[in-house]
């Protein structure tokens, strides 16, 4: 039980758990405006989510990525990151943020050993920022963005969903304050999951190959072979110090070498984002608290679960119900 390989020869590298469902925004692609949230019998405690860090790390996962929700909502966050930090084999520890408490916590997240962190940035017009968030305030997140670079963060990333006729007019600038602040840009392809209202997925999906294109109008593209152990495939902007990265799980699908598995807030070991193939890792720690091995077996035995691919469509229609803060982000 050395390391984990799922029934395609794909071996697991990366693991995404998610801390919580909550969150202080409530995204147009992310949730409904009117959530009802999980009641904390059902989320995994801190302890818990730690025991779930430590039997990945055990297994060979090099990579461990803290989600939502907002991660930062969640009580105990610092000491959970500490205690992730000081595992053995765990060479790379980052969360995804919205940014807006970064300002208080950026200082105790790099002393507790967090490496990355991505920040969620879908518009720098403070009235458009507020609209796609329903509740959020742009300058708090620029402010938790610059409070992370002075507390030391090296790799700083912004995800940008891009929404044709609601922010695709953003895209070069969005690149060119990537640029000027000296940290990387990914574009992510809007994902399928949960039934949102605010408006119909077919209308506003705008693939990143069209992205790209806009990109391209201002800058050159240097193709770069590096990997953060993601699905971003990553290019260098020609005269720039930024990379920009296309996570596009629709227009390029990059099943074929998924090495990652996510754990949903409630427990559960998801096999696939855009799948519902799962194990309760939750009835396993509260059946038999404290059995490492007996968690680490479950897990093992998962990965044959885990299915080759994703079927994602941008026809609006909604293949996976649950939504992206019960997934995490």
């Amino acid at each position: 039980m050395s390391s984990l390989i799922d029934g395609f020869d794909r071996r697991i590298r990366y693991v995404r758990i998610s801390i919580t469902d909550r969150c202080d925004f409530r995204c147009v692609y992310c949730m409904s405006e009117e959530m009802e949230f999980l009641p904390r019998s059902q989320v995994l405690s801190i302890d818990e989510l730690a025991f779930v860090a430590e039997a990945f790390a055990s297994l060979g996962v090099e990579k461990i990525r803290l989600t939502g929700g907002e991660p930062l909502v969640r009580r105990g966050v610092s000491d959970l990151v500490s205690r992730i930090g000081k595992l053995p084999g765990v060479r790379d520890l980052a969360m995804t943020t919205n940014g807006s408490m970064l300002d208080r916590y950026a200082e105790e997240l790099r002393q507790g050993g967090l490496d990355r962190l991505n920040i969620s940035l879908d518009s720098l017009r403070p009235d458009r920022f507020k609209a796609l968030t329903r509740t959020g305030d742009l300058n708090k997140v620029l402010a938790g963005m610059r409070a992370a670079k002075k507390a030391g963060f090296e790799h700083i990333k912004l995800n940008a969903v891009i929404l044709k006729n609601r922010n695709d007019d953003e895209i070069l600038d969005l690149v060119q304050f990537a640029c000027n602040e000296g940290i990387d840009i990914s574009f992510i392809e809007e994902m399928p999951l949960g039934d949102v209202s605010d408006h119909r997925r077919d209308e506003t999906f705008m693939s990143n190959d069209e992205v790209r294109a806009r990109i391209e109008e201002r800058y050159d593209l240097l193709p770069l072979a590096e990997t953060t152990l993601g699905p971003s495939r990553y290019y260098r902007l020609v005269g720039e110090g930024s990379k920009i990265g296309f996570i596009s799980p629709h227009s390029h699908n990059f099943c074929a070498d998924c090495n990652r598995v996510r754990v949903t807030v409630e427990g559960r070991l998801l096999l696939c984002l855009g799948n519902e193939h799962s194990v309760d890792l939750k009835q396993v720690i509260r059946e038999y608290p404290g059995n490492l091995e007996y968690l680490k077996q479950t897990i093992v035995d998962a990965m044959s679960l885990k299915p080759e691919r994703h079927h994602f469509t941008t026809d609006g229609d909604v293949q996976v119900v649950r939504m992206m803060n019960m997934t995490g982000g």
